[in-house]
C-alpha cells in the first residue's frame, strides 16, 4: 500500500508503495540500483524517470507502480541509508562502557561517515537535497533522534546520577552539531574539510567526556 508523507505514531511514511513479493522486490532493487548509478554520474536533479526505468530494464508503468516519482525514489536511498547508518552506530557504541572506549567509538564514527560521504556522491546528493525537502527533513531530523538515542544510552552508563534530560540534550546536541559540520565540511576543499572534521571531534568529545 502506498504509504503518505508526514508522522504517524512517532513513524515517518514512505510516499511509495512497498514489494510485497519477491519478484517485485528485486525488481525494484534493480530500480534503486539504477537511480543510485544515475544520481553518482548526473544528481538527482537530472535524474529523469525514464532513465531510470530504462537502466533498470523494466517499463515506465512498472516504475511508477512502485514510485509515484522522483522523489519517491529519492526516498527510499534516503531511507536505506538511514537504516544501514544506524545499524552501524547502534554496533559501534553498543558495548562502550567507559570514558575511553567513547572517545575512541566516537571519533571512528565521525572519520567512517566523513570517508563515506566523501567516496559515495549519491549519499552527499541525497543529503544536501534534504534541507529544501520537507518530508526529507523529517526524515533526517528522526534519524538524528534515534541515532542521538544510542550516544544518550552510553552517556547514562557513564554517568548514572545525571540528569537523564540534560545528557539527552546533550547528545542530541552534538549529533545535530555534527550533521552540520559534516554537511559543511563535504562542501569545501578537502584540506580545510579535514580540519572542520578534527576540530568538531575535539569540540564534540570535550563536551561528551566532561565529567
Amino acid at each position: 500500500m502506498e504509504g503518505r508523507v508526514g508522522s504517524q505514531d512517532g513513524q515517518i511514511a514512505s510516499p511509495r508503495r512497498a514489494p510485497s513479493q519477491q519478484r517485485s522486490r528485486e525488481r525494484v532493487e534493480r530500480m534503486l540500483a539504477a537511480a543510485s548509478a544515475l544520481i553518482a554520474e548526473q544528481g538527482s536533479d537530472a535524474m529523469r524517470m525514464g532513465e531510470v526505468a530504462e537502466r533498470a530494464g523494466v517499463s515506465i508503468g512498472s516504475l511508477y507502480q512502485f514510485f509515484p516519482d522522483k522523489r519517491a525514489i529519492v526516498w527510499a536511498l534516503a531511507e536505506r541509508y538511514t537504516a544501514e547508518s544506524q545499524a552501524c552506530i547502534s554496533a559501534a557504541l553498543a558495548d562502550v562502557s567507559d570514558a575511553e572506549g567513547l572517545g575512541q567509538a566516537f571519533s571512528e564514527l565521525v572519520d567512517i561517515y566523513y570517508r563515506l560521504f566523501l567516496a559515495e556522491p549519491v549519499m552527499r546528493d541525497i543529503w544536501s537535497g534534504t534541507q529544501a525537502d520537507k518530508a526529507l527533513r523529517e526524515l533526517e531530523l528522526a534519524d538524528s533522534r534515534a541515532n542521538a538515542e544510542f550516544l544518550t544510552a552510553v552517556l547514562k552508563r557513564l554517568r548514572p546520577a545525571a540528569d537523564p534530560a540534560a545528557l539527552e540534550t546533550t547528545a542530541f546536541l552534538v549529533w545535530q552539531m555534527g550533521e552540520a559540520a559534516m554537511r559543511l565540511a563535504i562542501s569545501v576543499g578537502r584540506e580545510e574539510g579535514d580540519r572542520l572534521v578534527a576540530a568538531y571531534k575535539r569540540m564534540a568529545l570535550r563536551e561528551l567526556l566532561d565529567q
